[in-house]
């Protein structure tokens, strides 16, 4: 390694972000790519992603536009709520009656 490499860790984003009930499923790449599946339809949105702050910018491969915001350790995604997979609070949400 030269004193010019560098590496450089992911952004804490990276990783997978799921909805309370497991049917959509967001993986935050660490190029900057992100791969959506939803239900059993994996791949079902790709594209790629900016962060800015706690604010995320997503491009999908067809041109779709969305945003989405992390707010402490959820990710509001237009009209979405995904937690890391594994969080706690993804299972108490689930638990949930809707209403």
């Amino acid at each position: 390694m030269t004193s010019n490499d560098t590496t450089r860790a992911p952004h804490p984003y990276v990783g997978m972000w799921v909805t309370a009930d497991g049917h959509i499923r967001q993986e935050l790449l660490p190029d900057g790519r992100y791969d959506e599946a939803r239900g059993t339809r994996e791949s079902a949105y790709t594209g790629r992603y900016t962060v800015t702050g706690s604010h995320i910018d997503y491009v999908d491969d067809t041109g779709f536009t969305a945003t989405g915001d992390v707010r402490d350790g959820v990710l509001f995604h237009e009209h979405l709520v995904l937690y890391r997979e594994g969080d706690e609070r993804a299972r108490e949400d689930g638990r949930r009656p809707r209403g």
